[in-house]
């Protein structure tokens, strides 16, 4: 745990945040600086085909130590931090043997059990925390953190026997592009997992089918002296579409397999206003429907106004992985099987949001989720356990010598 501990806080020292208005890969360069950092310490583990390439994806082999031939998998996590809080001089602080109660965090922040109610199942953890400034990093530092550590775990224990692991470490995934230029064909696993979930147990093979809406609201700008009869103010007619929206279907009041629409940025302007949504459902058919929802609002907005001010533009960001992941049953069962045996009780349950997974999967590499032992991720009340993070360890080693077993 020491080692992992270690491991962990040094690279959330990295500012990695991704940035959506930037076309590069990585769009930011600390990601490259991350990675090259990566790449040396894979090259340290000795691992084989340590490559980086132009485009900072990360990719190594930790070759199989059997003399039959069992299939490769993979295992893979994202270098990237969130945009939603910032990811720069993150300053963790860990809290040895947890017993309950809030948590000052710093910056006038507080980590509370009332808000935060999972706090009250860790009692005897260690949890390491924000200083309520920034993100932790957790998504997805740790599981790069628990990857390695498995990896180095395997290479220092012979007598665990594997086939040929193949590790992939991926930029932007947080703002949807991680798996762009994944080359899935060099990569040269059968099936991988991400190591990008949640609290210790989470298994997860289906995700929400992804859209994003741009309403886009016109008005006309009139100095305000000389407003009268001929200004239209923009963000009035963004308030009225705003006030058309099922008030009950945004992330806040929506859980399990529930779809939301969630607005999560505006422009502002007398002359224009530009809200940006995404659009979320498990089913195919309802994400469908919400299109078609939002488009009749645009309609019904323009009806009322008497003109065409206002549009949509939507466009399809993921699906959901279920399809491609179904009907290799035995990857679900394998990573179930790892867990019980690490005495984890298995918490199969559907991703709100996406992964690089889920891509991944329609692109021919089929890959479910696994748990980092990680909560609250994208803002400053973020934290993870170090029990958690050591599971997780245990489970990545112990799916590498059960697939062995299973093919040999």
């Amino acid at each position: 745990m020491t080692t992992l501990i270690a491991r962990f806080l040094r690279y959330v020292s990295f500012d990695t945040q991704s940035d959506h208005t930037l076309a590069t890969c990585p769009s930011t360069p600390g990601q490259t600086v991350f990675a090259k950092q990566l790449q040396q310490e894979l090259m340290s583990l000795n691992l084989d085909d340590v490559k980086l390439d132009g485009n900072g994806y990360l990719t190594a082999r930790l070759p199989s130590n059997i003399s039959t031939t069992v299939p490769a998998i993979g295992f893979i996590a994202h270098m990237d931090t969130a945009p939603d809080a910032s990811g720069k001089d993150v300053n963790p602080q860990i809290i040895n043997n947890y017993q309950g109660g809030d948590i000052s965090l710093g910056h006038g922040e507080v980590l509370s059990p009332v808000m935060y109610p999972e706090l009250n199942q860790l009692h005897g953890d260690t949890l390491i925390t924000t200083d309520g400034s920034t993100l932790l990093g957790g998504d997805n530092k740790a599981g790069i953190a628990e990857i390695m550590t498995a990896m180095a775990y395997l290479q220092a224990n012979p007598d665990i026997k594997h086939g040929d692991i193949c590790i992939g470490f991926t930029p932007d995934e947080e703002i949807g592009r991680g798996a762009d230029l994944f080359d899935v064909e060099g990569f040269n696993a059968q099936w991988a997992y991400t190591v990008d979930g949640g609290p210790v147990g989470e298994l997860e093979f289906e995700n929400f089918n992804a859209s994003a809406a741009t309403v886009i609201c016109h008005g006309v700008n009139v100095h305000p002296g000389s407003a009268k009869d001929k200004m239209v103010n923009s963000m009035g007619i963004a308030a009225k579409f705003q006030a058309m929206m099922p008030a009950d279907e945004t992330p806040e009041c929506t859980a399990g397999y529930e779809g939301f629409y969630h607005l999560n940025s505006m422009q502002t302007s007398v002359a224009k206003t530009t809200l940006s949504y995404i659009i979320r459902d498990f089913d195919s058919a309802g994400l469908a429907q919400r299109k078609a929802f939002m488009q009749q609002k645009v309609t019904e907005l323009n009806a009322v106004l008497g003109c065409e001010r206002v549009e949509v533009i939507l466009s399809d960001s993921y699906n959901n992985m279920r399809e491609m992941v179904e009907p290799h049953t035995h990857i679900i069962e394998l990573a179930k099987q790892a867990m019980i045996e690490c005495d984890i009780q298995p918490d199969i349950k559907p991703i709100r949001g996406g992964t690089d997974g889920a891509r991944l999967s329609f692109m021919g590499l089929p890959c479910p989720n696994i748990f980092t032992g990680g909560y609250n991720f994208h803002g400053i009340h973020e934290f993870i356990t170090v029990e958690g993070m050591e599971k997780s360890v245990r489970v990545i080693v112990r799916l590498a010598e059960l697939t062995a077993k299973k093919y040999q």
